[in-house]
């Protein structure tokens, strides 16, 4: 699977199709119903943007974002990436608007902000 990565950008979002309903403990957070449907997860690398986005398509690695927890059940339907200018807060408060979100799981990927999550269900 390959998606062109501009290398100057330092913010992406992963569209995720997740095909069936399943439960899923998600590290301390705690243990999540996600319902069948489309995710949309924005996060940023200030170096080596690729690299991580490599790392978070990968279905078998050690678990170490929230993402990484969810990742073995959902397919990877789009990636895209954004110069940064907005900040990963404000990319996510965009797309989320844009794509009228709902949150399904309150601090999802935003452990470092007061964003209330960094994924949303479409």
């Amino acid at each position: 699977m390959e998606w062109k990565v501009n290398p100057k950008h330092t913010l992406y979002s992963i569209e995720m199709y997740l095909p069936e309903t399943v439960k899923i403990t998600v590290g301390r957070l705690g243990t999540f119903i996600f319902s069948a449907g489309i995710y949309i997860y924005v996060g940023s690398a200030k170096r080596n943007i690729e690299a991580r986005i490599n790392r978070h398509i990968r279905k078998e690695k050690p678990l170490r974002w929230h993402l990484d927890y969810l990742r073995p059940y959902a397919e990877i339907t789009e990636v895209c990436t954004y110069s940064g200018k907005e900040g990963e807060c404000g990319l996510f408060a965009r797309l989320l608007e844009e794509k009228q979100g709902a949150i399904p799981v309150r601090g999802f990927g935003s452990s470092d902000c007061r964003c209330p999550a960094h994924l949303f269900y479409c």
